[in-house]
């Protein structure tokens, strides 16, 4: 079974920058799209970044133009550089990946999340 591991959540200040990882472990075959998701307080999960394995990016409005979605498929890690950090950023953050496993179908696996804080 694919697990996935973020790190990389803190405190900064608006302005500032973080970056976030996702380590994958575990047996699979191949990573498709892999993808940041995260859920504020009283919120839904929403969607923010994400990656094919071929590096084509997609972003949401939100983030774009200060977030930038990357992946090292050879180290089978997901990363998230934050940048011009805003107080609504403050969410739990998610890695998500769409799995290939050696047999049987396709499914996706979340992480289990890492906080970040935007103070003002």
């Amino acid at each position: 079974q694919v697990q996935l591991m973020e790190s990389g959540g803190g405190l900064v200040q608006a302005g500032g920058s973080l970056r976030l990882s996702c380590a994958a472990s575990g047996g699979f075959l191949s990573l498709n799209v892999m993808g940041w998701y995260r859920q504020a307080p009283g919120k839904q999960r929403e969607f923010v970044a994400s990656i094919t394995s071929g590096g084509s990016t997609n972003y949401a409005d939100s983030v774009s133009g200060r977030f930038t979605v990357s992946r090292e498929n050879d180290k089978r890690a997901l990363y998230l550089q934050m940048n011009s950090l805003k107080p609504e950023d403050t969410a739990v953050y998610y890695c998500n990946a769409d799995v290939w496993p050696y047999s049987g179908s396709r499914y996706a696996v979340w992480g289990q999340g890492t906080q970040v804080t935007v103070s003002s």
